[in-house]
């Protein structure tokens, strides 16, 4: 048997799996307002996040955590790596996510689908954190003598004036979405290709999380507690069937994409049970079972 050359099934986007893009963008930008205008509801609580931040820096202690302090004095050798940091945490986290969503709606709309899902579940999460349990960030407690790198160094996305602070909740640092969206880029983007590089999306999460101790903006609390709060939501959201068992089914899948005898190129929604793996998943029908060749059927 020669078996047709193609591309690996993750690479043909089955446009029947992708959502209306104005109904999404709406969705998107809806559940990214809700989140900021929430974020701004829980903003007043000074005390009460003085006061937890001085439980956190407490606890972290106790626990023989590492101190942030120690990835801040490795940046304050350079004002350059310093300031790369801060840009990093100023530009990086939301377009890298944003570009991540818009990636995987084009060309991975099933790994899109679920990735939406679980940010939205995260998200909503940290919201629900926020609320309950304002914190002040460590470059605000005395007790941590860190530098403010953002306001010492530039850039900042921060008011000088916490308090009056009308753009952002600064005491809102429990959990740190930076670290959280960062680990759910990687977690989509290695779920949804199949290179052998793809590992190094890993950077990602493990440098914002570097840069959000280091600049002082979290605590390692707040990447801890995020990437729990994900790991639930992950738990709870499974990546669907169809995204996960149809390259499995490819017997030139697991190869990187070349299969012996050459031949012509194929879709990969025109391999046999492909299309209906999908149409599971979206329409919401049971996978149809296949009739066995010689059963009778159509006679």
């Amino acid at each position: 048997m020669t078996y047709a050359r193609t591309e690996p099934a993750d690479q043909e986007p089955d446009i029947r799996a992708r959502p209306p893009l104005v109904r999404e963008f709406l969705l998107v930008a809806g559940l990214f307002l809700a989140y900021k205008f929430g974020r701004q509801a829980a903003n007043g609580h000074v005390e009460e996040a003085f006061r937890n931040a001085g439980n956190v820096w407490d606890l972290e202690r106790a626990l023989h955590l590492p101190g942030e302090g120690a990835v801040q004095g490795v940046l304050l050798h350079s004002q350059t790596l310093i300031h790369a940091a801060n840009t990093y945490y100023a530009t990086v986290h939301f377009p890298a996510t944003v570009l991540f969503l818009v990636w995987l709606y084009w060309r991975r709309p099933l790994h899109y689908l679920w990735s939406r899902r679980v940010l939205a579940v995260l998200t909503g999460s940290a919201l629900v954190l926020h609320l309950l349990f304002p914190l002040a960030p460590p470059r605000m407690l005395p007790a941590a003598a860190l530098v403010d790198t953002g306001q010492v160094y530039g850039p900042t996305v921060y008011g000088a004036t916490p308090a009056t602070d009308t753009m952002a909740n600064q005491f809102a640092a429990m959990p740190s979405l930076h670290v959280g969206w960062a680990v759910m880029v990687a977690v989509g983007l290695i779920a949804a290709t199949r290179s052998r590089w793809r590992w190094l999306w890993l950077l990602h999460p493990a440098i914002t999380l570097l840069v959000v101790v280091g600049t002082a903006n979290h605590y390692w609390l707040d990447a801890i507690v995020v990437v729990a709060l994900l790991a639930v939501a992950l738990a709870a959201l499974r990546l669907p069937r169809a995204a996960r068992n149809v390259p499995a089914h490819l017997p030139w899948a697991a190869g990187g994409g070349a299969v012996p005898g050459g031949g012509a190129r194929v879709p990969a929604y025109a391999v046999p049970g492909a299309d209906m793996a999908v149409d599971s998943y979206v329409t919401g029908a049971p996978h149809p079972a296949r009739t066995p060749a010689g059963s009778g059927a159509g006679r």
